[in-house]
């Protein structure tokens, strides 16, 4: 990749990579994906909204309003009015299996809050940070911050099937820049993380240390490099296909850009938009499956 001195502005500060955990994380799983998510344009068309995306929006939606309620109105009841209301049905085989999914969305959300102190405050509830390293402009949007013991926590619901632990906690970059961003944003310091599961009721959590966080930076900005390098080649006439290559698996039948991808349709059937959904995993009927040599 050709340096500040080479493009004739020597002693000019090299360029910061603006990136969002998501975006990292969508090249890292799949650089093609990535590359038809945020380089081409206009963006191909995506497949159909998928069921649990559904399920997880209309969720976070609930607990995000249920704080913005006056402090006497924040009961499990209106917890679950609140996801009732905001109910997404996009992605459901139809109206049986999301009204069967609402009520246990209602009953997740419903529990969840029972066992909150509506009094206690958070110190933000969808908030957008941000922090800058030497290589990466970082941000995100935290669920929840929490103050507890004069520090701040940070706080992401879950609602997917998997059950997460420790290892989740401590592994995820998303988490560790929101540590680094609430840190740089609010000025108080910022070490623990939580994952709420709303399905199991489970809390996984780690304290991160400055090493802890360091190697999370180092591994983005290894990723932002990356990235930068092969946009960089294919601006010059590589073949974009070997730059930013397909990474193959079970998730290639969840890939909204599967039309586009022969290796992806080769290594996963094609899901049904309501397959992610913890006990309704058919795979796609035999009518609408895509042929791995379909264009």
């Amino acid at each position: 990749m050709a340096t500040a001195e080479q493009l004739g502005f020597e002693g000019m500060p090299r360029r910061l990579f603006p990136a969002t955990p998501s975006r990292l994380g969508t090249f890292t799983s799949c650089p093609r994906r990535y590359r038809l998510t945020y380089l081409v344009r206009p963006t191909p068309p995506k497949g159909p909204p998928w069921a649990h995306n559904s399920l997880g929006a209309a969720v976070h939606n609930a607990l995000r309003d249920w704080w913005l309620l006056p402090l006497a109105r924040r009961s499990p009841a209106a917890g679950g009015a609140l996801l009732d209301a905001g109910w997404i049905p996009d992605g459901f085989a139809g109206q049986e299996q999301s009204g069967r999914w609402r009520r246990r969305a209602r009953d997740w959300v419903e529990a969840y809050v029972a066992a909150l102190d509506p009094a206690d405050e958070p110190v933000g509830v969808e908030r957008s940070v941000a922090v800058r390293t030497e290589r990466l402009a970082l941000s995100g949007r935290v669920d929840r911050i929490d103050s507890r013991g004069g520090e701040l926590v940070v706080v992401d619901y879950k609602t997917g099937r998997s059950v997460p632990g420790t290892d989740e906690a401590r592994g995820s970059l998303a988490l560790a820049v929101y540590v680094l961003a609430t840190r740089r944003t609010l000025r108080r310091p910022a070490s623990r993380v939580e994952l709420h599961h709303l399905p199991s009721g489970r809390v996984a959590a780690w304290e991160h240390t400055d090493e802890s966080l360091a190697r999370h930076v180092r591994r983005a900005e290894d990723t932002a490099d990356d990235i930068d390098g092969a946009t960089a080649a294919v601006a010059a006439g590589a073949d974009p296909d070997s730059r930013f290559p397909p990474l193959t698996g079970r998730h290639c039948g969840w890939c909204d850009f599967r039309r586009l991808c022969p290796e992806g349709r080769a290594a996963a059937p094609e899901r049904v938009p309501w397959s992610g959904l913890a006990d309704d995993e058919p795979a796609v009927p035999a009518d609408r499956a895509l042929d791995a040599g379909d264009p």
